[in-house]
């Protein structure tokens, strides 16, 4: 099974301000080394989740030590009350009588 490199953040938002926070979090330029990124928010907005899916950790260590990762940053910030983070590798789950589709 193939494996995946995957950084998730977890950020608690200041009320109201989801719309603002999701402006400032679009990375710009694409980092290099992501294959894809997800977000996920709680139902009243002051809750997200971002899951992204890297090459390697390398790249991604990469990404969250440039610049431009450090603008990003400044810029959601004045939006986040509380910021958890970590880096995990892991697969995919095989679901007893799944199909995939």
């Amino acid at each position: 099974m193939q494996e995946h490199y995957v950084w998730v953040t977890t950020r608690r938002l200041q009320p109201g301000t989801l719309e603002d926070f999701e402006n400032a979090w679009r990375p710009e330029p694409a980092p290099q080394g992501l294959h894809r990124a997800y977000a996920y928010w709680s139902e009243d907005g002051q809750e997200i989740t971002g899951v992204s899916f890297w090459d390697s950790r390398e790249s991604c260590d990469a990404w969250r030590g440039s610049e431009s990762e450090a603008q990003r940053r400044s810029a959601m910030a004045p939006y986040v009350v509380e910021e958890r983070e970590g880096f995990y590798r892991g697969r995919e789950l095989s679901l007893p009588g799944a199909t995939r589709g």
